[in-house]
């Protein structure tokens, strides 16, 4: 299969789809891989890199779209991709679909087959291909957090770890999985008082276990969340729903219960945001400020860290790649549950139920591409 690899165009998107070692595994397999020039440069690979593990370089992105079976990318194409994709090519990337309406009806126009990594999902509902960039979201949000607690920034001055005689900073964070998890452990490591939030009784009672003394969890309900937040420091949103919108827990009026220069962290904002104050801003323009309260909600944490990210994301996807590679989408998918998960719309239909709902757009049951 003739696999593309275009450079990322999203603002201070630095990561790459894959490394070279994961081109090196392509191409003994007998797929062509082509790599548009510098596309790994902010990752650190050059393009005598990929040359070595066998790939191609392309000089356009046009020319990488022109020519691939197949692209892999990192994030959703933005509105420069748009016409570029083909009918029946297959696009296998990071969407989410649900919080961008403009992406959705681009994709359905373009008769493309989208592949997502974010609902990719295996039997016991783990979302392996999500799960990396979690971990490092979860992280980068208390490290970022932190960094904008400071009064130069316009937070509130507060030390999570605090000092000997004075109290460390309070975080709460909204939600338990991957990326609540990761963030409560490193603002814990920090010596931060942590509140995890979740409505799983049963992931409430794991984290329970598993975490330090400095961490305590709660029931998530709406009057737990205003008995909490007026004590808050740092507020990390973590909350995912596949494949849908996340649902809004802190609302508009909640900002005035807060302190001023308390900092939001919405880690869910890709997938819509679980703050009601939240849209989308870039590494380059990080925060803004509502109501004296520090918003910080990059759409694509991850791409700060792109050695990091590149590498952790390829250990992921690069099986899924070599299937479809190996055996094309309809095959691949049709043999594998958790990939059949991961189509969301193909060649003009919405596959996905919660991106169908998102949009009150027209459902097709994935299951009848087959029959």
């Amino acid at each position: 299969m003739n696999i593309g690899v275009p450079k990322e165009i999203k603002n201070n998107e630095n990561r790459v789809a894959i490394t070279p070692g994961g081109v090196l595994e392509l191409t003994k397999r007998g797929h062509a891989v082509r790599v548009q020039t510098q596309a790994g440069m902010g990752s650190g690979f050059s393009d005598e890199d990929y040359v070595e593990a066998g790939a191609s370089i392309a000089p356009t992105i046009e020319s990488v779209y022109e020519e691939a079976e197949m692209i892999v990318k990192v994030k959703e194409p933005i509105d420069a991709e748009y016409g570029l994709l083909r009918e029946g090519q297959l696009i296998f990337t990071y969407f989410h679909f649900a919080s961008s309406e403009p992406l959705t009806h681009a994709c359905i126009e373009s008769q493309a087959v989208c592949l997502a990594y974010e609902t990719v999902e295996s039997d016991n509902g783990a979302l392996p291909l999500l799960i990396p960039m979690s971990e490092v979201a979860g992280r980068m949000s208390v490290q970022q957090g932190a960094k904008y607690l400071e009064k130069p920034i316009q937070g509130k001055g507060v030390l999570l770890g605090g000092v000997p005689g004075v109290e460390p900073g309070r975080v709460l964070i909204l939600g338990g999985g991957i990326v609540g998890t990761q963030a409560a452990q490193m603002a814990a490591g920090l010596g931060a008082m942590v509140t995890i939030l979740d409505v799983n009784l049963d992931r409430l009672r794991y984290l329970n276990d598993v975490m330090p003394a400095n961490v305590v969890t709660r029931f998530s309900t709406e009057m737990t969340i205003r008995e909490l937040i007026p004590h808050m420091d740092l507020i990390v949103g973590a909350v995912l729903i596949p494949g849908a919108k996340a649902p809004s827990l802190i609302t508009r009026d909640m900002l005035s219960m807060m302190h001023k220069g308390t900092v939001l962290v919405d880690v869910a904002v890709d997938q819509g945001g679980c703050i009601e104050t939240c849209k989308p801003t870039t590494h380059e323009d990080p925060t803004y400020i509502i109501d004296d309260i520090v918003h910080y909600c990059v759409a694509n944490m991850p791409g700060a860290v792109p050695y990091t990210s590149t590498i952790a994301l390829t250990n992921a996807t690069l099986p899924y790649v070599i299937e479809l590679a190996n055996n094309g989408w309809k095959e691949a998918c049709s043999r594998r549950k958790d990939l059949l998960k991961g189509l969301n719309v193909v060649q003009g239909k919405v596959v996905y139920e919660g991106v169908a709902e998102a949009f009150n757009l027209p459902y097709v049951a994935v299951e009848t591409l087959f029959d």
